[in-house]
This record gives C-alpha cells, structure tokens and sequence, in this order.
C-alpha cells in the first residue's frame, strides 16, 4: 500500500543504538562545582539499569574530590528526568524474575540514598519533565530549583500502579496532605510556579535565568563551613521524624560532633564577629582561613 501523500512506501524510522552506558551520565567539574547531567535526551532522561550504575560510579567519584565543593544535578536536553524506563527498569528487569526486579531497585534506590547523605552540598536544577521515579534523586537533593516551564508528575495512576520506589513519601515529605493526595491521585502535572508553591522545588524561573540562579546559589554554599553545611544537612533531614526532645538532644550531640572534628569553625567565626568585628552573621558567612587569599 502506499502513502497517500508521497505516493511511496512511507519509510519506517529506526529505534535510535542504544546509548553506551558509560555515555548515560556526563559530567564536568567548574570553579568547585559538580555539574552532573542524566545525558539519555532520547529517552528523556529515563532511569534505566545501566543509567543508575553509571550515576553511582559518578556521583562516588565526585563526592570526596577536593576540586569539588557542590554538586548539581540537572538533565541533558528537554527534560530532568521521565521517571523510570518502562522498558529496561520494568519490563526486562521483571523477565529476569524476582532477582531481576530486585537488582534494578537496589541499583536505583542505592543512589538515591547516597545522594541524600553526600558529603557536599547538593542542588537539583530541573529543566523539564520530572516524573515518577524522578522524584527519589529529586528530593535526595538538598536544594531544588526549576524552570517555570518545568513539568511534575505522578503520572502512576494513570498507567494502573502505586507512586513506588519512594515517590510517595517524597510527595507527603515535600507537600501539605490534601496536595500530595491530589498529586498522586488525579496523575496531573504542575508547571514550575506550581511545584514551587506546593513544596516541590525552592524556587522557580524563567528557563533562560535558571542556570544561573543555581550558579548563585552555589557559589554562596562555597563560602560556608563544609564541616558544618554537612552537619546542618543531615540534621534537617533526621529531626524532621524525631519528636521535638529527640531532635534536641540529637542537635547537642551533632554540635559537639561538628566542633571536635572543625575545632576552628565555630571559635574564627565568633572571633570576627566579637573581636574583629569584620563581619555580620546575618549578612553572611565568616571568612574562613582557606579563603583569605
């Protein structure tokens, strides 16, 4: 049969080779920060089996490099992240049986947990879709930032299975009740302006100012304390599940912690502050001695 537009045999597109999986993440390091890209735009940024590996070798790389003092985690393309492949993280990893299945999670879920501990500061800069199983690295970041054009999703419901793999408690983690129900209920996407009013991201603007918003950001991260940006990160994320006398105590505990291990962070800073008097703690940070030059 022929078309009847061209009147010739229409030409059936090939699938696009399969990407190497060394090639499914890219990443350069600039002026101390970690610019880390998923890079299959073909598949929209889909997590496949062998994405997840390559993303934990990269991000293991990067987390105790001295050249690196912030990561960013952001998509190749028109999207940050479409979730999970249905293809390879579902379909074939299910063909292996229960073994299969489980290794893919493990694969998958074992980034994510590393990324939510990391020794640096991290930022999510979401540049497009951000669906499903996007939502795991999403809130494994320590910060998030989107384009106003960006689209969330908890598309699940709409193709007949639960928010798994953690997206659930992202989204009761990161929005109030009734939001976080409707999100994983109706399958609906909300645009950048809308994440950020519901808890998703810190902030949304335009596309064309979002890397450089992020660039700000982190360059105001590279001025503070490591040692205590990192105890400061892992304390919000423990006491937000602790009772109010537990968190007390575990703060204690994590300052004193903090000091034995940085003995000059907190004397240099109270230093300039009440005998210097060169700076403000609430106009900035303290200079620390690395960065006198």
């Amino acid at each position: 049969m022929t078309s009847n537009l061209t009147g010739k045999t229409a030409a059936r597109k090939s699938p696009p080779a399969k990407r190497a999986a060394k090639d499914t993440v890219a990443f350069e390091v600039k002026d101390r920060i970690a610019w880390v890209k998923y890079n299959r735009p073909e598949k929209r940024n889909a997590q496949s089996p062998d994405l997840n590996r390559r993303m934990t070798e990269v991000i293991s790389e990067l987390e105790f490099r001295d050249d690196v003092g912030v990561l960013v985690l952001t998509g190749e393309g028109d999207a940050f992240c479409a979730g999970m492949d249905l293809q390879e993280y579902f379909r074939d990893s299910a063909a292996k049986g229960l073994g299969g299945v489980r290794k893919a999670q493990r694969e998958a879920y074992a980034w994510w947990s590393q990324l939510r501990w990391y020794q640096k500061p991290t930022i999510a800069m979401v540049n497009g879709w951000c669906f499903g199983g996007a939502y795991g690295p999403l809130f494994a970041c320590d910060l998030a930032f989107c384009a106003d054009d960006a689209q969330f999703g908890l598309s699940e419901i709409n193709w007949g299975i639960l928010p798994g793999g953690g997206a659930s408690k992202v989204a009761v983690n990161l929005m109030n009740h009734r939001n976080a129900m409707y999100h994983a209920m109706m399958g609906e996407t909300l645009n950048g302006p809308q994440a950020a009013a519901q808890g998703l991201v810190n902030e949304s603007v335009p596309a064309d100012k979002l890397k450089a918003r992020v660039d700000a950001v982190c360059r105001e991260l590279l001025k503070k304390n490591p040692v205590a940006l990192k105890a400061t990160k892992d304390a919000i994320r423990r006491v937000s599940e602790m009772t109010y006398d537990s968190a007390e105590d575990y703060l204690i505990r994590a300052q004193e912690a903090a000091d034995s291990f940085d003995k000059s962070g907190r004397i240099e800073g109270m230093k300039q502050f009440l005998d210097d008097k060169t700076y403000k703690p609430g106009l900035g940070a303290y200079k620390r001695p690395v960065d006198a030059d």
